[in-house]
């Protein structure tokens, strides 16, 4: 697992190696989580700890996680990252 270290939000970048979407997304959320001061974490899912990540998510990638939920997939919702990132932030 790769990660930024700062204080705020986590966006989990569920990916495996060889997806082009997974590259697409990884690009776009490395400068939407500078924007949003977020920290971003990169999951291999074929490689992770957690086995379970594979299986559940292994046929949607990439998958993008906001502290924990899952947020979007496929593509990366970035105006919709962004209201949601605000949100936690009021919150």
């Amino acid at each position: 697992m790769e990660s930024e270290a700062t204080d705020g939000p986590v966006v989990t970048l569920l990916t495996r190696d060889g997806c082009a979407m997974c590259v697409r997304a990884r690009a776009e959320l490395e400068h939407l989580c500078v924007e949003l001061g977020a920290v971003l974490e990169v999951v291999d899912v074929d490689v992770a700890e957690d086995r379970e990540l594979r299986a559940e998510y292994g046929d949607t990638l990439p998958v993008v996680l906001l502290q924990g939920a899952e947020h979007s997939y496929g593509e990366v919702d970035g105006a919709r990252l962004r209201a949601d990132v605000a949100r936690l932030r009021v919150g």
